[in-house]
């Protein structure tokens, strides 16, 4: 059986694929596609222009950050209620059957051949993509910069930080990245919080960058700031800047460990 005809949408979109960047982007919610096959899932279309179908705005601003920076970048382009590419397959949140407070009929007891043909379809295409990307590079390992964006409200709470930095096991880089971003003065950052990155909750950065020792920062934009063409060019070019200006700091530091 097969969930994609081939006239739908690709599974992702890969940008300067052969770019020798410093920086690997991806964008695990960038779309919100759901294959011919599952019809609407039972979910509106109000629904689904919600935060829980995708990442409101990441897609547009992982687009101009990858040309601005001349990145490799991955765009995931189906949506997270069809497979959350962020997780690992055998998670319940996975497919998730109530988002927020949005029951997601489509997901309802689904079987494990389902659940497989979604993941072989969808979450090993993308990831492969990523695995590829990272092994094809010549020079220096890339730094992971994970792209997501977070809504203002989550079950009636109001999230005041604009732009949020997660980590896990290896923090530097996120460390380094949030003082750039307090340095530009009116931003309320905020670390691990509303999310935090661990093996139970996240797949991207503890499987492509924690497992291979890259150094990583796992980006969350609130997603009223980068809503509109404005608001998204304004974050992807803050980011051209901020993320060389991080790793220049790290490379001075490991260099200053170095000579120790």
């Amino acid at each position: 059986m097969r969930l994609l005809e081939d006239d739908e949408a690709p599974v992702f979109t890969v940008l300067n694929p052969a770019a020798e960047s410093p920086f690997l982007l991806t964008a695990d919610h960038a779309g919100r596609a759901v294959p011919r096959a599952l019809g609407d899932m039972g979910v509106s279309a109000a629904e689904m222009e919600r935060h829980i179908a995708w990442d409101i705005g990441i897609a547009a601003v992982t687009r101009q950050l990858a040309a601005a920076l001349q990145a490799p970048a991955v765009l995931q382009n189906y949506s997270r209620l069809v497979m959350d590419c962020n997780r690992q397959p055998s998670w319940p949140s996975a497919f998730p059957e109530v988002s927020e407070a949005t029951s997601i009929p489509g997901n309802a007891a689904l079987s494990e051949a389902d659940k497989r043909l979604r993941r072989q379809a969808i979450f090993e295409p993308y990831h492969a993509q990523i695995d590829q990307l990272i092994g094809a590079r010549r020079t220096r390992p890339p730094i992971y910069v994970a792209m997501h964006s977070f809504t203002p409200v989550y079950l009636g709470a109001a999230r005041g930080m604009h732009v949020a930095v997660l980590y896990h096991c290896r923090p530097r880089f996120s460390h380094l990245l949030a003082a750039l971003l307090r340095e530009e003065g009116g931003l309320v950052v905020a670390e691990n919080d509303p999310y935090r990155v661990s093996d139970e909750t996240d797949y991207g950065v503890p499987v492509h960058a924690e497992a291979r020792g890259l150094d990583y920062v796992e980006i969350e934009i609130r997603q009223d700031l980068i809503a509109d063409a404005p608001g998204q060019a304004e974050w992807a070019a803050r980011l051209a800047r901020l993320l060389p200006a991080a790793a220049a700091r790290l490379m001075a530091e490991q260099a200053k460990e170095g000579k120790a």
